[in-house]
């Protein structure tokens, strides 16, 4: 059989994180985003449809004049990146069409946490930890970020300062204390 018409992987579908890192958002649920995090999706979507994909395109143009395609190492790496770049487009597009801004400068002041707050709480055994509650497509576990779908946020979401909420972990029922919550300052006061 020809190359030419088979599938190449299995999971090759369009809405498909090419990086396969972001979970999927829940049924019927909203794609809640920082107007940082929506900026910064967007940058990303004009750069890889302004600057990478032409640069790529204009590379497989030029590998596929040089002969042989089946042995071109830069035509074959072209096309193939061009596949991961077309792919992150649409899903990129998909997301950002589906975004809901919500800014949480609107709470600030507040003690109750809702989306975009930034909540320090401690555990029974007095750990403390923080945690900022932002978007499925924009939060970064490394820097102290989290999804509104985690366990974490969704124990912690209408919680207001000093109350004690319960969160279910692989190992059991573990109580925790809010302690501090905050919000970003308004841009324009």
């Amino acid at each position: 059989m020809s190359k030419a018409f088979t599938r190449e992987s299995a999971g090759d579908e369009d809405d498909d994180d090419p990086l396969g890192a972001l979970p999927p958002l829940p049924a019927g649920a909203r794609n809640y985003m920082t107007p940082q995090g929506w900026s910064s999706l967007r940058a990303e979507l004009m750069t890889l449809l302004d600057v990478e994909r032409p640069r790529v395109v204009e590379a497989v143009s030029w590998a596929a004049k040089n002969g042989d395609r089946s042995e071109n190492g830069d035509y074959i790496y072209g096309k193939k990146r061009l596949r991961e770049i077309d792919r992150r487009i649409r899903f990129l597009t998909k997301r950002l069409d589906i975004a809901e801004v919500a800014d949480p400068s609107l709470h600030h002041g507040s003690d109750q946490v809702f989306f975009g707050a930034t909540v320090t709480y401690a555990n029974s055994r007095g750990d403390e930890r923080t945690v900022t509650i932002k978007g499925i497509d924009e939060s970064d576990s490394l820097k102290g970020e989290v999804s509104w779908v985690s366990p974490i946020a969704r124990a912690l979401i209408k919680a207001r300062e000093g109350d004690e909420v319960q969160l279910m972990t692989p190992g059991g029922l573990e109580r925790l204390e809010v302690l501090e919550v905050s919000y970003p300052a308004p841009l324009n006061p």
